[in-house]
């Protein structure tokens, strides 16, 4: 039981890579505030960790909102009583096309959520971390930080952001005993594949972006709830400002 007792906040937990890093920290006897902007979706996964013996509440929220972020520190203390851990996995992209054709309202919601929520939700979560002498962070980055995809441009900026967030919380938060990491998926088996291809998921369009991984697939939320969990745990205890990547060798 690797997170024994702990206390996690997982944005983005109703589906996807969250979906799969909330049933993992549950399984290995972490308690789990399922946080999705749908609320149906949310309640599904706690109640299949409950279900599964473990301990899980669901909360609605939007994470690009303080009032929402204050009420996911509320529901981990109100819940179970403290805030362990963090992982900031909520994210959206926009369709694979260029940046000429990306929106104004689209580039400043994929800012808000992938961006400002890391922001809004370290500013709720640092000061009951400080209160309990540390904890940990993790956020959900991706290769496109590393070896952006063309007709992915803001998305790519965002996660940029993302892993210079992660590195500068690192060190300034080390102090407090916080430890701050990322994780960077390769494009993975979730709801947004089609969206980062820009071409419908069909088996041969699957493969024009799996001949890019070296490893011959794309990332599961297994692979990234693993590494999650790692990160989470005290075998990492060592680690802060590490941008992980879970990639099949995507960005040698």
């Amino acid at each position: 039981m690797r997170l024994h007792g702990k206390v996690a906040v997982i944005t983005g937990a109703g589906s996807g890579f969250g979906e799969g890093i909330a049933k993992l920290f549950a399984s290995e006897g972490g308690r789990v505030v399922v946080v999705d902007i749908n609320s149906e979706a949310a309640e599904t996964v706690a109640a299949e960790i409950d279900g599964a013996g473990g301990a899980a509440t669901a909360l609605r929220a939007d994470v690009s909102k303080a009032g929402d972020v204050d009420a996911m520190m509320h529901a981990a203390q109100e819940t179970f009583g403290r805030l362990d851990l963090l992982v900031n996995n909520a994210g959206i992209a926009h369709r694979n096309k260029p940046m000429s054709e990306v929106s104004e309202e689209e580039f400043d919601r994929i800012f808000a959520v992938n961006v400002k929520a890391i922001y809004l939700a370290a500013l709720a979560a640092i000061p009951l971390m400080r209160d309990q002498g540390g904890g940990c962070i993790i956020n959900t980055s991706s290769t496109a930080a590393i070896r952006p995809r063309p007709g992915l441009t803001v998305y790519n900026a965002s996660k940029g952001a993302v892993n210079i967030l992660t590195k500068s919380m690192a060190v300034e938060l080390a102090p407090d005993k916080i430890r701050v990491n990322a994780v960077c998926p390769v494009i993975g088996e979730t709801a947004l594949m089609e969206t980062f291809m820009g071409l419908p998921d069909t088996p041969e369009n699957r493969k024009k972006f799996e001949a890019t991984i070296p490893l011959g697939r794309f990332s599961r939320p297994h692979d990234i709830a693993e590494a999650t969990l790692f990160l989470a745990s005290d075998a990492a205890e060592f680690l802060t400002g590490v941008t992980l990547e879970v990639d099949g060798g995507r960005c040698i």
